[in-house]
């Protein structure tokens, strides 16, 4: 019961898919290195299967959830990473103050939950692989202002 949004990542499916495809996934600091090719795989997957497989589980379960990107609706707005000191190719970093949260209000109100996957964009149009806790965290943030808001994470490793 309540208002609820979701944000997801599939960092795990996007490198399987990666391997399948004869892109071995780049990795440093436990983040993602996004090329051009590699940002196209984490597009159909997080923005396709996944968000779409938790959108129809979510409807199964009696939630009206509707699948989004943060590119949709001018949700979440970001600036491309900086080069230096490591070039991460093309990822985000959302920009906190341009948060939509008048699109996500509405849905929120309208009844609808919110499934959101770590793709933004830029000013320049460019989708960018962004990091998903960073932007629920920053999500949560943002609608604090006008809900009561409570942050949960889940993750497929252990011990995090």
């Amino acid at each position: 019961p309540g208002r609820k949004l979701l944000v997801h990542g599939g960092g795990v499916m996007a490198s399987k898919l990666s391997r399948q495809l004869g892109l071995e996934p780049k990795m440093l600091q436990g983040r993602r290195i996004t090329d051009a090719e590699t940002l196209k795989i984490v597009t159909m997957v997080y923005a396709g299967w996944i968000n779409k497989s938790i959108v129809a589980l979510l409807q199964k379960l009696g939630c009206n959830a509707i699948g989004l990107s943060g590119a949709d609706g001018n949700i979440i707005p970001a600036k491309k990473r900086s080069p230096h000191p490591i070039d991460f190719g093309f990822a985000g970093d959302p920009e906190p103050e341009r948060i939509g949260t008048e699109v996500l209000a509405r849905l929120l109100e309208s009844g609808l939950t919110p499934v959101i996957c770590a793709i933004t964009h830029d000013e320049a149009g460019s989708l960018l692989n962004t990091n998903a806790d960073t932007i629920a965290y920053l999500m949560g943030t943002a609608l604090s202002s006008t809900y009561t808001t409570r942050l949960y994470y889940c993750f497929e490793k252990e011990g995090v």
